[in-house]
């Protein structure tokens, strides 16, 4: 298994080889162009402390996506067909039985053996399509011995809880969870009392609900109780911030309270549709 990732290297493609890949299914040239000036949008960043400042460095360099724009994954994933389609016409896929698992610039390459010839191949490969692989982000790893992350998942051995038994699965990552968390640590700051319980649930409710309708794959419900139990401490704290109530919150504001009056989202009890779940 090789995990491979160049994010980072993305923002070097010049956006002529970009747009070739995207002529080749556009023809409308009204399209094209609207395409390319949003390659050349400025991008506006924030320093931490409340300040905006625009950067025009895809500009000013003919290179690269401004990174987290909505078509940076989709530029990404045509320019990487490239690559997907010269691993199999060159006969590395069928020659190792590789298999590339990509989405826009993260991928994995599943083979049988022989994986230090297909990382080679690899980087022989990102070198003529002008690209670099982030080496701090890709490794080789051995399933089932060792586990890897990707799209926000590990992936690797688990054991059922039920028979013991030992299969290849996926669960939350802890980069994904430690992520949720600290989002839901800002959502309940105490800077935002002056905001209606309403409206901060409804935010929190939001977030809870996307997270766990993208992570809903494997033994989920420890990642489900860890974010649970995180979520109802920062709202009760909240709410007694707000309320200028001390001590935990817990006797006045238990969970019956949060689930059934402020309508708060429940994880653990999303589980009860999710069948594997609980593996």
């Amino acid at each position: 298994m090789i995990d491979a990732d160049l994010s980072g290297y993305f923002d070097r493609i010049p956006h002529p080889e970009l747009m070739k890949s995207v002529a080749r299914r556009i023809v409308d040239r009204h399209v094209l162009h609207l395409i390319k000036q949003w390659l050349e949008a400025p991008v506006e960043e924030d320093d931490g402390h409340g300040h905006r400042k625009r950067t025009t460095s895809n500009r000013d360099t003919g290179r690269g996506t401004p990174q987290g724009a909505p078509i940076s994954p989709l530029l990404s994933n045509l320019y990487m067909r490239r690559f997907l389609l010269g691993w199999k016409r060159l006969g590395y896929a069928r020659r190792w039985s590789a298999h590339i698992v990509n989405y826009a610039d993260d991928f994995v390459i599943c083979c049988k053996g022989r994986a230090e010839d297909a990382m080679d191949a690899m980087r022989g490969m990102m070198e003529q399509l002008k690209l670099t692989v982030n080496d701090d982000k890709t490794h080789l790893c051995q399933i089932p011995q060792e586990r890897f992350d990707f799209l926000g998942y590990t992936l690797g051995r688990c054991y059922s809880r039920e028979t013991g038994r030992a299969y290849i699965g996926t669960r939350p990552s802890q980069k994904s969870i430690k992520r949720m968390v600290e989002s839901i640590t800002r959502e309940t700051d105490r800077c935002r009392t002056l905001l209606d319980a309403e409206f901060v649930v409804g935010r929190l409710n939001r977030k809870l609900t996307g997270w766990a309708n993208y992570f809903c794959l494997g033994p989920v419900s420890p990642a489900y109780r860890a974010i649970n139990s995180h979520v109802t401490q920062r709202l009760r704290r909240w709410l007694c911030k707000k309320h200028k109530v001390s001590g935990t919150g817990l006797a006045r504001y238990p969970d019956q309270y949060l689930y059934e009056q402020l309508g708060l989202v429940n994880l653990p009890a999303r589980t009860h549709d999710l069948p594997w779940a609980k593996a």
